[in-house]
């Protein structure tokens, strides 16, 4: 097995890879995951304290 074929090898396997990720994200059974991991930042926060503190401004 010369270096050619490695390197061809490695294109396949990746491309491979590459696909394979492709159909898992567009599949409809992760669809609901990422829905959700979409509307995290419009979520309110429950916990206490973590509201940031409210600052004073004045001129002096």
């Amino acid at each position: 097995m010369d270096i050619d074929s490695v390197r061809s090898l490695m294109t396949a396997l990746g491309f491979g890879c590459f696909v394979a990720i492709a159909l898992w994200a567009y599949s409809h059974s992760a669809k609901k995951g990422f829905d959700e991991a979409a509307m995290l930042p419009f979520q309110e926060d429950d916990e206490v304290g973590s509201q940031p503190a409210s600052r004073s401004h004045t001129q002096g």
